[in-house]
């Protein structure tokens, strides 16, 4: 005997009956797109915070940076100085006088174990 599309019988019927069925089907849509809505929110506030964080990271290494620059030229201009006091002392030196002569080049490598007996107005030990 085939089935008739008699909606009374429910013994093949596996789905509620069509205006349930809708209601159900919007409810379960719109549950949905409040749920898409607010991750879509958090991954928005998300992005908003990583981005806020980068810039004031972005800030700080600026800073850093201009700071660096800034030791960089004090000290490029103290090694200019010293250098100067060098070369203005070696001459009248009387440890490297006293030295056995040798080569310009040897004469500069004794720099490094040499003292000053002239403290420097700038820095004083």
């Amino acid at each position: 005997m085939p089935h008739s599309s008699d909606s009374s019988d429910s013994s093949f019927s596996r789905s509620p009956p069509p205006g349930k069925q809708d209601s159900s089907d919007d409810v379960r849509k719109v549950q949905r797109r409040e749920k898409n809505r607010i991750a879509a929110q958090k991954s928005r506030q998300r992005q908003t915070q990583k981005a806020d964080t980068l810039h004031l990271e972005s800030e700080d290494l600026e800073k850093q940076n201009a700071a660096l620059r800034k030791e960089i030229k004090q000290l490029t201009e103290e090694m200019k100085y010293f250098t100067s006091v060098l070369n203005s002392h070696e001459p009248l030196c009387s440890v490297l006088a006293a030295s056995t002569p040798s080569p310009p080049e040897v004469v500069y490598s004794a720099h490094a174990f040499h003292q000053p007996h002239v403290s420097s107005p700038r820095f004083q030990p």
